[in-house]
């Protein structure tokens, strides 16, 4: 078994969830609130989980996280951990329940509205020691698990970014026969999200060596080592579903130098809760628009990016990339997710807002936004 020290320790390997029990004893957790989603529920993989701890652990369950986590979710989350007595959380899901856990940790701990610790309002100054933290990805993709922030969808609308150092969970336990019953559709998008991580992190400007090397090691076993597609074709892959969740860990080791445009239009298109789209497809399909966007303000990293995709150095990474989405069932553009023009305005004021924008390496303005998502609709 790997033992992972970036962020926080890592416990990765297959069967790691066997662990869980000893994880929360030396946390000193006895009472946890274990934030999931309905559907882990339905598979019989929280039940199994559940089965690995002694009876002398007192679990209560939250299921109720959406598919973009919602400030109304972490209050609710918030009144059962309060009402149970719980003295702990453990994130279980893809990275809307460890988004949604992080805040319910945070919640619990500190006084007044959420949006005041978002990052935009200087939030991360305020962000204390939180409740402990253990965090289980059941997908291979946000690598939340070792990531100091959180998205939530607040009760104004806007999704806006929670991040500490103080949310990193304690410890993260990466098991990835769990993604084994992943459906080829949630494989690829999960997939896309990790690889638009590991990218947005090597193009950032920030100096962050390390950073961009996790970030192109993570890039190499999900596209030039062939192990998404491969998980895709074939779920129960060992091989490719170990390489993939390494890979998302990595995406979002990597990010800690931050991120770009991608995410910041993602983010803005992820908080209408009518459309109800799911990020990491996003992130592919507006991915090799950015990459156009972005050519010629990189220095020679598109070089480096084409190496760690195994392509020559001349050629161009966002027709790869869409290459690939295609390979992988994805949409080919925004307006196939139900994005229409007429919300052009009021997404590129949000994209414009959003944190992640401030580390893309071409700076953008809402007259930008403007034009990227016409593209990436397909106008």
């Amino acid at each position: 078994m790997a033992t992972l020290t970036f962020v926080n320790n890592t416990l990765f390997e297959n069967g790691a969830v066997a662990q869980l029990a000893g994880v929360l004893a030396m946390h000193g957790i006895q009472r946890p609130l274990l934030c999931t989603d309905k559907g882990l529920v339905k598979l019989g993989l929280v039940r199994n989980v559940a089965a690995t701890l002694s009876n002398d652990i007192a679990l209560s369950i939250f299921d109720d996280t959406p598919e973009n986590p919602t400030q109304w979710a972490v209050e609710a989350a918030k009144m059962q951990y309060i009402e149970h007595g719980c003295d702990g959380v453990v994130a279980f899901g893809g990275g809307s329940s460890m988004d949604l856990a992080k805040a319910v940790a945070l919640a619990v701990t500190h006084e007044g509205e959420l949006i005041n610790f978002t990052a935009g309002l200087g939030g991360a100054q305020k962000i204390g020691v939180i409740a402990p933290l253990v965090a289980i990805p059941t997908t291979s993709g946000t690598g939340s698990e070792v990531s100091n922030g959180a998205v939530i969808i607040m009760n104004n609308g806007e999704k806006l970014i929670l991040a500490s150092r103080n949310l990193v969970p304690l410890t993260a336990i990466c098991d990835p026969e769990l993604t084994h019953g992943l459906p080829p559709t949630l494989t690829a998008a999960t997939g896309m999200d990790a690889i638009t991580h590991c990218i947005e992190a090597l193009l950032s400007p920030a100096i962050n060596p390390p950073a961009e090397a996790v970030g192109c090691d993570g890039i190499e076993r999900a596209v030039k080592n062939g192990n998404l597609l491969r998980a895709y074709k074939d779920g129960s892959d060992r091989v490719a579903r170990w390489e993939m969740m390494m890979a998302a860990t990595e995406g979002a080791m990597a990010f800690s130098k931050g991120l770009g445009a991608v995410h910041s239009m993602s983010h803005a298109c992820g908080a209408d809760q009518g459309l109800r789209l799911h990020h990491g497809t996003l992130n592919a399909v507006i991915l090799p628009t950015i990459l156009d966007f972005n050519r010629g303000h990189v220095g020679n990293k598109y070089d480096r990016l084409n190496r760690a995709m195994g392509l020559s150095h001349d050629a161009d990474p966002a027709e790869h990339i869409r290459q690939l989405n295609d390979a992988l069932g994805l949409p080919n553009n925004l307006a196939e997710m139900g994005v229409t023009e007429e919300q052009i305005p009021h997404l590129a004021e949000h994209a414009a807002r959003d944190v992640c924008t401030f580390t893309n390496p071409r700076q953008c303005s809402i007259n930008d936004y403007v034009a990227l998502f016409k593209t990436a609709i397909g106008s």
